[in-house]
């Protein structure tokens, strides 16, 4: 009796916790069953299959796992690489001030190309220059 009012004082959240806990722990054990049942099943069907039960139970055993974290209030890593982003966004704009350099200087050039005096020939007069 002395077990049941202890259990009793708990606060609410801890009760909850409580819950979930024996929730993830039947879940587990039953996705556990299910997928080495799956599995035997399987076993004689084709490669392809047996490639698709063990994805599904993968994929079970990391967000039971995920689950498991959560409870537990452990943090969940970042799944993005951020220095790869960050990398990445560098030689972006690395690689834009280069071209944006280049693009300046070529635009020069053919400005400067373009300002030299052009004369013209005209065919129909003797001598072939232009009054212009």
């Amino acid at each position: 009796m002395f077990g049941t009012n202890l259990l009793d004082r708990r606060s609410k959240p801890e009760r909850i916790a409580d819950q979930a806990w024996q929730h993830l722990s039947s879940v587990l054990d039953s996705a556990g069953d299910t997928a080495r049942s799956a599995g035997r099943g399987t076993a004689h069907l084709a490669d392809e299959a047996g490639d698709r039960v063990a994805s599904v139970a993968d994929e079970a055993w990391q967000r039971a796992g995920a689950a498991f974290d959560a409870l537990a209030g452990r943090r969940t890593s970042s799944s993005l690489p951020w220095a790869w982003i960050i990398g990445a966004g560098v030689v972006g704009a690395a690689l834009g001030w280069a071209v944006g350099t280049a693009a300046r200087a070529a635009v020069s050039r053919s400005r400067d190309d373009h300002d030299e005096r052009i004369e013209f020939v005209d065919a129909d007069r003797p001598g072939g220059v232009s009054a212009r």
